[in-house]
C-alpha cells in the first residue's frame, strides 16, 4: 500500500513520527513558519488532539502538568488543575519543557570517545555495545572506587539508584548546585524531621520571611505563588508579608515591608525578635516553649540579642525588630520562614535554626496558616526526600579523584564541573578519573569529560514518578508517563540501570528485579492500590493504573503529617559570627548571588524561551548582570548601565554588565546564577544577520568567583560568604532589557527605599 503524506501524518498522531519531521527543523523561526495555518495545506492536518497528565521534570518540585499533543507532537504544557501542588498553575520552567524535548543539541544516541578526552570527538555505538561496556567497567573496578553522581532523586527512580549502588557497593552522591542541605539540617535540629514541611501561606495572616524568595525560585514557587494569591485576596482579610533580606528580591518587591539586613546577621535578628517576644509579649506566646528553649530563664537568656545591640551589627533598627515581634504576637496565624542567602553564609545553620525556632514560640506548628509537617512516603521503600550530597562530600570526592581512589565515575543529570566553585578544581580532579560515563541528554561541561555517553530520554518521553518536596501536608505521588514516543535513539536512565543490573547479575540483579522502568512503576502503583485509600481506589489494577495516569498521580488528603515528637531546641545564648572569604577592607563588597527566576542554577540555559524571558525586576535577559547601588555608581564610581565590570572574588574573576539598581545596598552587589556555560546550549538561533548562541558565550558564571567555603555544622556550600572588588574594563555593552530608560527621582527613591540606611523598608 502506498504511503501518502496525509496517511503519514495521521499515523504520527498515534506514534511520534511527526516529532521527527518537526524536530528536524534547525531553528524555531522556521518551525513556526511550517506550522503556520497560512502555510499548511488543509489535507496535512488531521486535527487529532489529546491532553496527557504527567510530572514536570524541569523544576524538581514534583508538581503535575498536562501536555497538549497534536499529531503525535507535544506543543504546550500547562499546570494540572487536578494536582494538589500545581492546581492548574505552572511556571516558566514548566512551560519550556517542550523546548527540551525538541532541542537541536539533544544527544541522539550512545557515543564513545574517539579522540583525546575533552576533544568532543565521538563515534556512534549501539546500545548493546554501550551497556556491555558499562557492565564490563563496573565488573572490572573495585566497588569502592566507583561513584554515581545524580541529581536529587525521589520516588521509584531514587529507590532504584539507591538500591543499585548499595548492592554494588559504590558511592551515590546526589548533587545540587544550590543545595538545601542547610535547610534540611535546620529542620532536623529544630523540628526533628528529615522532611521539609509545608508552609501554609494561603491561610496565614502574617508571613515573616528571611531571604526565602518563595515567589521566584525557593523550593516550590508554583505552590507558594498560588498560596500567596489567596493570602492577599482569598480570605476575609489581606495578609501581611515582611521580607528580611540582603537583596531586593521578587518576594521583597511584593512585600508590605522589605527590611535590609547585613549578610549573615539574619539569625541575630531572629533571636532579637525572640528576646522581645519573651520580654514584652509573654502573654501572647507559648510559655512551655519559652521554658524548654531557655532552660526556664526566659528573656534574660537572650540578653546578648537585645534589639539595641543587634541593631549595631545587623543594620536592622531596634524599632523595626520590636515592630516585627509585636506583629507576630498580634496575628493569630503568623508564620516565620527562612532560606536562600540566610542559610548560605558560614553561620547559615545558626541563622536558619534561630529563624524556624520562632515558630515554636508563636505556636504556628501544625495549625492553619503555619508550619504543616508532611507525612512519610505512602510506600515504605519509596524515598519521599532526596538525600542531597553536601558540598563537603563533593570536596571529599574531588580529593579522592585527585588521589587516584576513584577509577570510574557515572554521572546522570548533574553538572558539578559547572556548578561547583572553580576554586575547588573539580574539573581537574574529574580529568584524573580513569573512566567517566555520562547518562546526560545534553552535552554539558561535565559530560564533555565522558569517555562513554548513554543519553537519557527527556522526561516527556519517559516513565517515572516523584514525591513533591515539600509536599502539601499530605501524601502525594506524582506519576510521569511518556506523552510522545521517543524519536531519537535514547533510553531512560531507569531502563539503563535495569539492563546494566541484568548484565552484572548477583546481588545487583536481585536488588532490581524489574524488566523495565514501566514495570517498576507498576509495582509502585500496585502498592498504592493495596492501601485501598486516597484519590484513586479500585479492586482492578488495570482500572487503578489507568486512572492514576489520567489524573497525574495519587494523593490522600486524609493522611496528613503530625508534629514530630522531638524535644524543643535550645536557643543559643551567644552570637555566631559569619566569616567572609575575600578582601575585608577598603572597597570590598558583599557578594549576594541569587537564583535566576528562569535559568535556576543553570539547567535552563540551553532553552531559548528561558533565556529570553526577562527577569521580573530588572527585565534583563540573555546576559549576566550585576546589580549595584545606583546613587554610588553615578555619583562616585562613574559607572553607567552596561559598563562591563570585572568582579574579583576569592575564587577568581568574572565579568558582568552593570545594572544600576535603586534597591541595592551601597555595601553589596548582586549577581544571578545560570549563565557562563562553555558547552551547554551550544547552538545558534535568530535571523541570519543576528544569529547568536543560546547557552554559550552569554556572560560568566558567578560560581567561578566563589570560595570553597562551607556552612558550619551542615557542610553545605556557603555561596553567600564572599567579599569581592570590582573595576571597570572600559567596555560598554547595551543591556538587553525591556525596562525603559527613564529612572525615578533620587529623592523619591530615598523616601520610599532608603537603601543607604540600615533597616530600610518598602
Amino acid at each position: 500500500m502506498k504511503t501518502t503524506r496525509r496517511k503519514f501524518l495521521k499515523w504520527s498522531g498515534v506514534g511520534a513520527l511527526g516529532a521527527v519531521v518537526f524536530g528536524g527543523c534547525t531553528i524555531p523561526e522556521r518551525e513556526l513558519l511550517v506550522q503556520s495555518p497560512a502555510q499548511l495545506p488543509e489535507d496535512l492536518v488531521s486535527g487529532l488532539e489529546a491532553w496527557y497528565a504527567t510530572a514536570c521534570g524541569q523544576c524538581g518540585a514534583g508538581e503535575g502538568v498536562i501536555v497538549r499533543v497534536i499529531e503525535g507532537r507535544a506543543i504546550k504544557i500547562e499546570g494540572n488543575p487536578d494536582h494538589p501542588v500545581s492546581r492548574g498553575k505552572s511556571m516558566a520552567r514548566c512551560q519550556a519543557g517542550v523546548q527540551a524535548l525538541y532541542n537541536p543539541t539533544r544527544l541522539a544516541g550512545p557515543m564513545k570517545l574517539a579522540g583525546p578526552r575533552g576533544s568532543g570527538q565521538y563515534q556512534e555505538v549501539s546500545w548493546e555495545e554501550a551497556l556491555a561496556e558499562v557492565a564490563e567497567a563496573l565488573g572490572f573496578q573495585a566497588p569502592s572506587s566507583v561513584v554515581l553522581m545524580t541529581e536529587p532523586l525521589r520516588g521509584t527512580l531514587g529507590m532504584m539508584a539507591q538500591r543499585f549502588m548499595a548492592a554494588y557497593g559504590g558511592q551515590h552522591i546526589a548533587y545540587d548546585a544550590l543545595e538545601q542541605t542547610t535547610l534540611q539540617a535546620a529542620m532536623k535540629q529544630v523540628f526533628g524531621t528529615d522532611q521539609l514541611p509545608d508552609v501554609d501561606i494561603e491561610h496565614s495572616d502574617y508571613v515573616l520571611s528571611f531571604a526565602a524568595d518563595f515567589l521566584s525560585s525557593w523550593l516550590t514557587p508554583v505552590r507558594y505563588n498560588r498560596g500567596y494569591g489567596e493570602f492577599r485576596q482569598g480570605g476575609e482579610a489581606r495578609g501581611t508579608l515582611v521580607q528580611v533580606e540582603s537583596r531586593f528580591s521578587m518576594t521583597a518587591a511584593n512585600a508590605d515591608q522589605w527590611v535590609y539586613v547585613e549578610p549573615g546577621r539574619e539569625g541575630e535578628v531572629a533571636l532579637s525578635i525572640a528576646y522581645v517576644l519573651m520580654a514584652e509579649h509573654a502573654g501572647a506566646i507559648n510559655p512551655a516553649a519559652v521554658n524548654a528553649m531557655t532552660d526556664g530563664r526566659g528573656a534574660p537568656a537572650l540578653q546578648a540579642f537585645n534589639p539595641a545591640s543587634v541593631a549595631q551589627t545587623s543594620g536592622v533598627s531596634a524599632e523595626r525588630i520590636r515592630e516585627m515581634a509585636k506583629a507576630l504576637a498580634d496575628h493569630p496565624h503568623s508564620v516565620v520562614i527562612g532560606g536562600g542567602s540566610a542559610g548560605a553564609t558560614t553561620n547559615g545553620l545558626f541563622n536558619l535554626a534561630a529563624i524556624y525556632a520562632l515558630n515554636h514560640l508563636i505556636g504556628s506548628l501544625g495549625r492553619s496558616g503555619g508550619i504543616i509537617f508532611n507525612p512519610p512516603s505512602p510506600v515504605a521503600d519509596l524515598p519521599a526526600t532526596a538525600k542531597v550530597g553536601s558540598f563537603e562530600e563533593c570536596q571529599g570526592l574531588a580529593e579522592r579523584m585527585r588521589g587516584g581512589q576513584v577509577k570510574l565515575a557515572l554521572v546522570h543529570s548533574a553538572n558539578p564541573v559547572y556548578g561547583l566553585p572553580a576554586s575547588l578544581g573539580f574539573a581537574e580532579a574529574l580529568g584524573q578519573v580513569e573512566k567517566v560515563i555520562s547518562f546526560s541528554s545534553f552535552m554539558d561541561e561535565t559530560t564533555a569529560f565522558a569517555d562513554l555517553i548513554l543519553p537519557d530520554h527527556v522526561y516527556l518521553e519517559a516513565w517515572g514518578d516523584d514525591i513533591p518536596e515539600p509536599g502539601p501536608g499530605y501524601q502525594v505521588v506524582t506519576f510521569q508517563q511518556p506523552v510522545v514516543k521517543p524519536f531519537l535513539n535514547t533510553q531512560s536512565f531507569g531502563d539503563s540501570l535495569l539492563k546494566i543490573a541484568d548484565k552484572l547479575g548477583g546481588n545487583v540483579k536481585q536488588a532490581l528485579p524489574w524488566g523495565s522502568m514501566k514495570d517498576a512503576l507498576k509495582a509502585t502503583a500496585q502498592k498504592l492500590q493495596a492501601l485501598n485509600r486516597g484519590s484513586v481506589q479500585s479492586p482492578s489494577f488495570d482500572a487503578f493504573w489507568n486512572t492514576v495516569l489520567q489524573r497525574g498521580g495519587w494523593w490522600d488528603i486524609a493522611h496528613k503529617g503530625s508534629k514530630p515528637p522531638a524535644p524543643l531546641p535550645k536557643l543559643p545564648t551567644s552570637r555566631m559570627e559569619p566569616r567572609f572569604e575575600g578582601p575585608a577592607e577598603g572597597d570590598a563588597f558583599f557578594l549576594v548571588p541569587f537564583a535566576s527566576h528562569t535559568l535556576g542554577d543553570g539547567k535552563g540555559a540551553n532553552l531559548p524561551w528561558l533565556q529570553g524571558i526577562p527577569d521580573p525586576l530588572t527585565t534583563v535577559a540573555w546576559q549576566t548582570w550585576v546589580e549595584i547601588n545606583r546613587r554610588k555608581a553615578m555619583e562616585e564610581w562613574d559607572i553607567k548601565e552596561g559598563d562591563e565590570l570585572e568582579i574579583t572574588g576569592p575564587g577568581g574573576a568574572i565579568r558582568a554588565l552593570a545594572y544600576l539598581h535603586p534597591g541595592v545596598s551601597e555595601g553589596a552587589i548582586c549577581i544571578p546564577t545560570g549563565q557562563g556555560h562553555t558547552q551547554y546550549g551550544d547552538y545558534e538561533i535568530g535571523p541570519d544577520l543576528f544569529r547568536n548562541k543560546v547557552g554559550t558565550g552569554r556572560g560568566d558564571s558567578v560560581f567561578a568567583a566563589l570560595a570553597a567555603a562551607k556552612v558550619e555544622g551542615a557542610g553545605a556550600l556557603a555561596w553567600a560568604a564572599n567579599r569581592v572588588r570590582f573595576r571597570k574594563t572600559g567596555r560598554n555593552i547595551r543591556v538587553a532589557k525591556f525596562e525603559g530608560p527613564v529612572y525615578p527621582d533620587f529623592h523619591l527613591i530615598e523616601e520610599f527605599v532608603p537603601v543607604s540606611k540600615p533597616g530600610s523598608s518598602l
